[in-house]
């Protein structure tokens, strides 16, 4: 089966227009990360949920309401601990590197959407390169964000045994499907840039082959 230009520099769109989609959806869903904490509602009683589900931006309780995370870039740092510090910078840094991966999927599928109905080689090599270059973004945010959320997890419930008796061995959490949508996001801008670099190949194949006559 022979692979046609047509078929290349459509799968190249659909999974640009993907990458694109699933990254916004995890963005701006709260399912980063949740804290199962039924069994400690039945050791205690709890007629509330204490269950709680986040995201970049903000912490949820089921059937409660939201509040919002602390804003890295404004808080205060002079009377906090070094782990505080790291966290916020943490924190900070994968809420640049996430949004910043979906501006460079914008001007690729800019440039994309150009460089198909052009066909020409090197616009075709850049959004290429720009789409893969968005998916070392996607990856390093994503990456922060795993080491993140056990540490920060782990701070809050050392806070929170100060105030009330709080074991550990009582909560769950495990990654939501929020995270899930950033993988597969990072899979199709993979996908989408190597598309793009073999639609680039292919044109300039072709370019060859017409100077040649």
């Amino acid at each position: 089966m022979k692979v046609t230009l047509k078929a290349v520099s459509l799968f190249a769109a659909l999974f640009s227009i993907l990458s694109f989609s699933f990254l916004a959806v995890a963005i701006g869903t709260d399912f980063w990360y949740l804290t199962d904490a039924s069994k400690l509602e039945k050791l205690t009683n709890h007629t509330d949920s204490l269950s709680s589900h986040s995201g970049l931006w903000r912490t949820c309780r089921f059937k409660s309401t939201c509040l919002p995370l602390i804003n890295p870039f404004k808080s205060e740092r002079q009377n906090i601990s070094t782990l505080h510090q790291h966290l916020l910078n943490m924190h900070g840094t994968f809420m640049i590197l996430l949004p910043l991966s979906l501006i460079v999927m914008i001007f690729g599928g800019m440039t994309g959407f150009i460089s198909i109905l052009a066909r020409t080689y090197f616009l075709l090599l850049f959004t290429g390169l720009l789409f893969l270059f968005g998916a070392l973004i996607t990856l390093a945010g994503v990456s922060i964000y795993i080491a993140y959320s056990p540490t920060a997890f782990k701070e809050a419930m050392r806070l929170l045994e100060k105030e009330i008796v709080v074991d550990v061995e009582d909560l769950n959490f495990h990654f939501g499907w929020s995270l899930g949508f950033a993988w597969f996001s990072l899979a199709a801008e993979v996908l989408a840039g190597l598309a793009f670099l073999l639609t680039a190949r292919m044109v300039g194949q072709k370019q060859r082959q017409d100077n040649s006559i």
